[in-house]
């Protein structure tokens, strides 16, 4: 007999699913690991839907912390021209996974922080210096130079 997909569940998914795997795209640099960790995450939380109490922070964990994970470096957006996405490659994975959750995701250092098991002063520093590798990236010169 075959089993029937919680409808809560799916709509969860549908709901979801575009906007993460743009978003762990940007963080992992490559379109099928963000999908293979995107898919890794629904399929966690599909096993243990009637137990999770927050479904965003279970799948969001799973989703960005193996980026941090020495083991799992890659170079991000091989044969990208894109300049944003070469700004992207030139940060560190802490830096690209904190930059991209703060400032696409919109959430704030505490938020990022719970989700990576960081401290907020880390998701602070890390995101300064995203920034200012993206601006350096992008032509735009280091910020503290402004006269």
């Amino acid at each position: 007999m075959r089993e029937m997909v919680d409808p809560d569940f799916a709509a969860f998914v549908d709901a979801r699913q575009s906007r993460w795997l743009r978003t762990a795209y940007l963080v992992y640099g490559d379109l099928e690991r963000a999908e293979a960790a995107l898919l890794h995450a629904f399929t966690q939380l599909s096993t243990c839907w009637d137990r999770v109490d927050d479904p965003d922070v279970f799948v969001q964990r799973l989703l960005y912390q193996p980026v941090l994970r020495p083991w799992n470096r890659s170079k991000p957006f091989q044969g990208e021209e894109d300049q944003v996405k070469l700004a992207l490659a030139q940060m560190t994975p802490a830096q690209r996974t904190v930059f991209v959750l703060l400032h696409l995701e919109e959430l704030t250092e505490f938020e990022v922080a719970d989700l990576l098991g960081m401290s907020q002063t880390a998701v602070h520093t890390h995101g300064l210096g995203a920034f200012g590798r993206f601006r350096e990236a992008l032509g735009a010169g280091d910020w503290r130079d402004a006269r």
